[in-house]
């Protein structure tokens, strides 16, 4: 069947659209959806333990947030907003800019006394290629001049920046955070550990794909932006012998579900690997690795609420959002979540 963009939407009013983080992290709401059952319960996160099991393999993303959004300052005392996406090198980085106008081939743009950066190329898309140029350890001067990119609709100020990064987060590089994992307390992981629940590390660098909306009308026309992906030897063991046994794996998180697929063969095995991804799942797609799901709601048409559909079928992802539209669930990256099982 060939879906159109205008497929996925759902009409979402603004208030919806959570500004700040639950407080504390696990007393956001939780919607839980059986697909055996075909049945939805309205619980609290802190609540997912009671559909946990012994023997359960958690996948969650430990990518780091950077503090991806600079402003810089042209030769001429023009305004740029640069955004970290995604690092080539030492100090090469794939950029988007705003204004691009101002940012010919040759640009050299001012961001601190410590921090400037030359164009040296345009990709097909639009972004920047740009070269770094910086007086002390690029990872430092990133923290002090940086600021967190927050999604275009947010526009609250953010008090505590660690509030967008997931506490296990360990290896630094994305422009966003996974942030289904946002509801997780070191305590409640620690109850899950307890449970006999195994908790498992991969690693996707949110990137472009986050923010790019899609513009084709036919989704198939869709090109995904490539994120890099890693999954340990250790991790895979784990997973591997969890599926041979017939256990869960449940993700955390979309970014959690495309490492798991990007890995995992067409035989159900998933092989240690890193590299780059550009899988985009949407209806119909035969999930090889993954069984159950924890994720935020998404924007209307997005390639995430393309994936989510994936896992439950088109119409009744729309049903269930358009229920948790009339229950006031909270919307988008601090917002509520959803447990698929």
């Amino acid at each position: 069947m060939q879906y159109h963009k205008s497929d996925f939407y759902y009409d979402l009013p603004q208030e919806l659209i959570a500004q700040t983080p639950a407080e504390p992290r696990d007393s956001s709401r939780l919607l839980v959806y059986n697909r055996a059952t075909d049945t939805v319960e309205h619980r609290i996160f802190r609540d997912i333990t009671q559909y946990l099991k012994p023997g359960d393999v958690l996948v969650v993303n430990n990518t780091k947030v950077l503090p991806a959004r600079l402003y810089a300052q042209t030769e001429h005392g023009g305004h740029v907003e640069v955004l970290l996406l995604k690092r080539l090198n030492i100090d090469r980085w794939e950029v988007l800019v705003k204004p691009g106008k101002k940012c010919r081939i040759g640009t050299k743009l001012k961001i601190s006394d410590k921090l400037s950066l030359t164009v040296e190329g345009i990709t097909d898309s639009g972004e920047r290629i740009v070269k770094f140029d910086c007086d002390g350890v690029f990872e430092e001067v990133l923290d002090q001049v940086g600021s967190m990119p927050l999604p275009p609709y947010i526009h609250e100020k953010l008090r505590d920046k660690n509030r967008y990064q997931t506490v296990y987060a360990k290896t630094d590089g994305s422009a966003a955070a996974p942030t289904a994992g946002l509801h997780f307390t070191p305590e409640l992981l620690q109850k899950i550990k307890d449970m006999g629940v195994e908790v498992v590390e991969v690693l996707l660098h949110v990137g472009l794909g986050t923010f790019r909306p899609v513009k084709e009308d036919v989704i198939t026309d869709h090109k995904m932006h490539s994120e890099y992906f890693c999954v340990t030897e250790q991790a895979a063991a784990v997973i591997n012998k969890a599926k041979a046994e017939g256990r869960r794996v449940i993700a955390v998180g979309t970014t959690s579900v495309r490492t798991l697929e990007s890995a995992t063969g067409d035989d159900g095995i998933i092989r240690a690997q890193s590299g780059n991804t550009q899988v985009f799942i949407y209806p119909p797609y035969k999930f090889k690795c993954v069984d159950a799901l924890i994720t935020n709601f998404h924007l209307p048409e997005s390639t995430l609420i393309m994936l989510v559909a994936a896992l439950t079928g088109r119409e009744k992802i729309l049903e269930i959002y358009n229920e948790a539209v009339r229950e006031r669930y909270r919307f988008f990256s601090f917002g509520d979540a959803m447990l698929i099982l």
